[in-house]
C-alpha cells in the first residue's frame, strides 16, 4: 500500500509509511492512504479516521501516548468484545477489520473498525438542532443500548472467558486504588503534588460498603452519550456504542452508577470536564427517569444504587487523576486536559456527599 506524497509522515500516535506497509497485507486491496485525522485523543485510546483511496473511510484504534495506567488501553480486549458482539447480539457496534499485535508498527498494539457514521453529542451547543422530543427519544434509545448490553447471554456470544464475575467490585476497588497510586507516583516523578486531602476516607468507606456478589454481565465500563454514535433522522438511535477498553464481565450496576455521573441536569451545582452536558438540555431524561427506564428494561434491583453511584465517582476520580499525569507529562493529545485535574476533588466530595445522603441523584 502507498502513501499520497502529500499525506504527512508525523501524525502524533502513527508511523504512516509502516502502517501503510502493514495494511497491504492486513487489508489487500483496499488502496492507498490519502488522510489520517485524529477523530478523538488523549483521554482514552486515540482514534484515527483513515480515508483510503475510493473514498472508503476506516477507524484505527491505539492506546494514549506517555502514563499508560496498567492492565488499561488493552486492545485486544477491545477488539474481541466488538467482534464478539457484532457477530451474535443487538448491541449496536462498529463491525471490526484487523487486529495488529506487532508494536513496531506504530509503536502499540491497534486495531481497524469500519467507519460509522453517527454524531458525538457532548455539549449544550450540540443541542440547537434536537427537539425536546428527539431529546427524550434519545433518552430512551441510551437506556435500552445500556440494557442490551447487560442482557447479553455471554456464553452464547463467545465473552464466557471475558472476565471473573466473582469478586469483581471487590477486585475494583483494589484495582483503582492501585491506579491512583501509580498516578501519585508519576506526578511525583515529573516534580509536581496533587493533594486529594478525601480521598483515603473515601477509599475506606467504599471498602466497608461493598456488595457481595449479584449479578454477573457484560459491562462496558465506560458507558454514556458521548461514547455512542447518534443519530437523528429518519428517527434518534444509536448507531454505535464505542469505546470498550475497560469492558470485561462484573456487576451491571457499576455501569449505571458511571452513566448516572456522567449525566448532567439543568441545576446541577458543577460542571464536569467529561461526560455530556448536553443531557441538561430540554427534552432529555433526568438521572432519575434514565435509571428508572433502565431498571423496567432489565428488571435489575436499584436498591443500592448510592453505594454504585459513589464508587463510579471514585473511579472516574481516578480516571481523570491518570489523564492529568499525562497531561503534566505533556503525553496528552488534543485540547482540553488543562482543568482535568480540577475535577478529581469535585468527585471525590460529590462520593462523600452521596454515602451521606444515601441518594443517588
Amino acid at each position: 500500500m502507498t502513501v499520497d506524497a502529500e499525506l504527512p509522515a508525523g501524525v502524533p500516535g502513527i508511523d504512516v509509511p509502516r502502517l501503510a506497509d502493514w495494511l497491504a497485507h492486513a487489508l489487500p486491496g483496499s488502496g492507498r492512504i490519502t488522510a489520517i485525522d485524529l477523530i478523538a485523543g488523549g483521554r482514552s485510546n486515540l482514534t484515527y479516521g483513515i480515508t483510503l483511496s475510493g473514498g472508503r473511510r476506516i477507524v484505527l484504534r491505539r492506546p494514549p501516548l506517555g502514563h499508560v495506567l496498567p492492565t488499561a488501553h488493552d486492545m485486544s480486549r477491545e477488539y474481541k468484545v466488538l467482534s464478539a458482539l457484532g457477530a451474535g447480539s443487538t448491541v449496536p457496534v462498529p463491525t471490526t477489520l484487523a487486529f495488529c499485535e506487532d508494536e513496531d508498527v506504530i509503536g502499540a498494539r491497534f486495531y481497524l473498525m469500519d467507519y460509522v457514521e453517527g454524531r458525538v453529542l457532548r455539549t449544550r451547543e450540540d443541542a440547537d438542532d434536537i427537539t425536546p422530543e428527539q431529546a427524550g427519544q434519545l433518552s430512551e434509545r441510551l437506556a435500552e443500548a445500556l440494557a442490551a448490553i447487560h442482557l447479553v447471554d455471554v456464553e452464547a456470544v463467545g465473552l464466557g472467558d471475558f472476565g471473573r464475575p466473582s469478586g469483581y467490585m471487590a477486585r475494583q476497588l483494589k484495582r483503582w486504588g492501585k491506579q491512583w497510586d501509580s498516578s501519585q507516583e508519576a506526578i511525583r516523578a515529573g516534580g509536581a503534588t496533587h493533594e486529594v486531602p478525601e480521598y483515603d476516607r473515601l477509599a475506606a468507606r467504599l471498602a466497608e460498603r461493598l456488595p457481595a456478589d449479584g449479578l454477573a454481565r457484560l459491562v462496558h465500563g465506560d458507558f454514556r452519550l458521548d461514547n455512542a454514535l447518534a443519530r437523528l433522522e429518519p428517527r434518534p438511535e444509536i448507531a454505535a456504542v464505542v469505546d470498550w477498553e475497560m469492558s470485561t464481565l462484573g456487576d451491571p450496576l457499576s455501569d449505571l452508577g458511571l452513566t448516572l455521573v456522567y449525566w448532567a441536569e439543568a441545576g446541577d451545582p458543577e460542571a464536569l470536564p467529561v461526560g455530556a452536558t448536553i443531557t441538561s438540555a430540554p427534552g432529555f431524561h433526568t438521572r432519575r427517569e434514565f435509571a428508572e427506564r433502565y431498571a423496567a428494561l432489565t428488571g435489575f434491583d436499584l436498591g443500592a444504587l448510592d453505594f454504585y453511584v459513589a464508587f463510579a465517582c471514585f473511579k472516574l476520580a481516578v480516571i481523570l487523576e491518570g489523564i492529568h499525569a499525562r497531561f503534566l507529562q505533556n503525553a496528552t493529545v488534543g485540547e482540553g486536559f488543562d482543568t482535568i485535574g480540577d475535577a478529581v476533588p469535585v468527585l471525590v466530595n460529590r462520593a462523600h456527599q452521596i454515602l451521606d445522603t444515601g441518594s443517588a441523584w
